[in-house]
Formats: structure tokens, sequence, C-alpha cells
């Protein structure tokens, strides 16, 4: 993690976020029109905020490990979703909308927003 002075807070911070996925993830569907393929942009939005997110709390060398977390997360998710029924089933297009959320999250940070956390203290130290 990068040296930030209040990383209890953006860890628990990730924390929450990380949980309120898995459990939007794995919680009984709620009848919704059927939209084709909508979940799918659903899905790249979730993981990639997740990307950016993580790619603003540490340094780009742990980009790779960032991606294989999330990727495997997503991964974990689509299988247990198509385990245990209630509603849900694993989707191997999900898992490729979750992959293309993390990818398009990190090029973010890679080109412009990588570190973010550790300019939002030093503005917050400023004021």
């Amino acid at each position: 993690m990068l040296p930030l002075a209040h990383a209890r807070v953006w860890i628990a911070a990730s924390v929450l976020m990380v949980a309120a996925l898995v459990h939007a993830s794995l919680a009984p569907m709620v009848p919704v029109p059927d939209v084709r393929n909508v979940d799918k942009l659903g899905h790249v939005l979730a993981y990639g905020t997740l990307a950016a997110w993580f790619g603003g709390l540490y340094p780009r060398s742990r980009y790779g490990w960032i991606a294989l977390a999330l990727g495997g997360l997503g991964l974990a998710l689509e299988v247990l979703q198509h385990a245990m029924g209630r509603g849900r089933q694993g989707d191997p297009w999900d898992m490729a909308a979750n992959l293309a959320g993390v990818g398009a999250g990190l090029m973010l940070g890679l080109w412009r927003t990588g570190g973010w956390a550790a300019r939002v203290e030093a503005w917050l130290a400023r004021h």
C-alpha cells in the first residue's frame, strides 16, 4: 500500500466495497425486467470502480496483483452463483465483463488516476 496517513480508513472503505460487491453478487436475485445483457455494464462498472479504487491505494508495481485478486474474486463469485442457485447462475460473459472492468480501471490508473488516494490526503492536509 502507498504510505497513507489514513491507511486504516482506506482499508475499511475497501473492505466495505468488496463486501458490498460480494453481497450484491450472491444475494437472491430480485425479479427485474428482462433487458438483454444490460447487467454486463454493471459488471464492467463494478469491477472497473474497484480496480480504479485499488489503483489509487497501491503503487503501479502492484497492478498485476490487483488484476489477479479482482479477477479471482470475479471468478469465485461466478462459480458460487452457479453452485448455489437461489435465482443466480454463473455466466462466462459476466466474467468477461468483470475482466474488462478490471482492465479499464487499471488502464485508467496507469493513464491518469493512479495514486489518487495520496493526492486526496495531500489536499485534505492543505485544507
